[in-house]
């Protein structure tokens, strides 16, 4: 068997989210990882850039919708990057199908690196880090995720708790545990062997295939039919639609990482985050000296606090505070900060009336 000295992981990027909870900037057509949202490049652009290192990393495979194609392409033509393999979603199924796919069209041995599309991570080199560190236990068949090191107390992320090391900065999953409230958030904070479960994975292609035998047949037995029906375009691959849209939808967490005994983790602090709210946007970005988060055409007066986005018209406030205020041209959100979980009422509302917005 190879060896972590002698070849490369091949990353596979999941692009098929719709990214709602930052509506109204993104959309359904162009939804979170193709937006601009921390830096100048494109969330997708980011993820792609950090596994880049070809004496690491094989040339991506994507997994994302097939209504967003051409514009993965386009995104990553831009970067110089040509993917091994971009194959086309016929419809969403969640995370556990979208890696099954991926999976089947790989080597057995291959080495697969499961990235969400729209993370941020701002420490590349601690990432790299946590990758070599857990090659060695992934190749012996052990299926991996990375932990992200908690900084506070965090009810929106789901939690993993470490149990006896594997190997150096490699820990056997003991127990993965739901969103908790924020009194049992701290608890885990301070005992301080938890993490974020932070939805970065590594195993080998076999090994995960093995699991969903054992725990999720139903979705491998759908997957290998949309593969071994599907047809290719290139570097495109289009699974066979009509199989694929019967196959149960459930995210890699539930269909094997919270079944399997062959869960470790690997801990890193790489100053991660999921940016799945606007919250969590203004967390991440640098402030200015009243504590604003501006970008577009803004003209802040005596506002604090404040997270104000414009696409189009300029947007002035005036004695503002603790308010998120986002204008895309066609539509406008202000809220309160920290009523971005209320967002998806919004979207619900407006997918209601049929609204052309989303």
């Amino acid at each position: 068997m190879s060896t972590s000295n002698d070849r490369r992981i091949v990353p596979v990027i999941l692009s098929g989210g719709s990214g709602t909870r930052l509506w109204p900037m993104s959309r359904a057509a162009k939804p979170k990882q193709m937006l601009a949202l921390t830096q100048s490049s494109t969330m997708l652009q980011l993820t792609a850039g950090r596994v880049q290192d070809e004496d690491l990393y094989t040339s991506p495979v994507v997994v994302t919708a097939a209504d967003h194609a051409t514009a993965v392409e386009a995104q990553l033509s831009a970067m110089g990057i040509s993917p091994a393999r971009l194959i086309l979603e016929p419809c969403a199924r969640n995370t556990a199908p979208a890696v099954a796919l991926a999976a089947l069209t790989a080597d057995p041995e291959d080495l697969l690196l499961v990235m969400p599309s729209d993370h941020v991570v701002l420490d590349d080199k601690a990432f790299s880090a946590a990758v070599r560190i857990a090659m060695l236990q992934a190749e012996r068949g052990w299926l991996i995720t990375f932990g992200i090191s908690p900084h506070k107390p965090e009810t929106g992320y789901g939690y993993i708790r470490r149990g006896n090391e594997l190997g150096p900065g490699v820990f056997k999953a003991a127990r993965f545990i739901e969103k908790p409230p924020l009194a049992l958030a701290a608890q885990y904070f301070a005992e301080g062997c938890y993490d974020w479960n932070g939805g970065i994975f590594l195993f080998r292609a076999d090994a995960f295939i093995s699991a969903l035998q054992a725990y999720a047949p139903n979705i491998l037995a759908s997957a290998k039919l949309a593969i071994e029906g599907s047809r290719n375009e290139g570097y495109r691959v289009l699974p066979e639609g009509g199989v694929f849209r019967k196959c149960p939808s459930e995210s890699i967490d539930n269909a094997v990482m919270e079944k399997s005994d062959l869960i470790a983790v690997v801990p890193v602090d790489m100053s991660w985050s999921d940016v799945g709210s606007w919250d969590a946007l203004y967390d991440i970005q640098r402030k200015d000296s009243s504590q604003n988060v501006t970008s577009g055409d803004v003209i802040a007066l005596d506002t604090e606090g404040c997270l104000i986005h414009s696409d189009g018209p300029v947007v002035v406030t005036i004695g503002l505070s603790e308010l998120v205020v986002i204008s895309t041209g066609d539509a406008t959100l202000i809220m309160p900060r920290g009523h971005s979980q209320r967002v998806k009422e919004a979207v619900s509302a407006l997918a209601a009336a049929a609204h052309p917005t989303l």
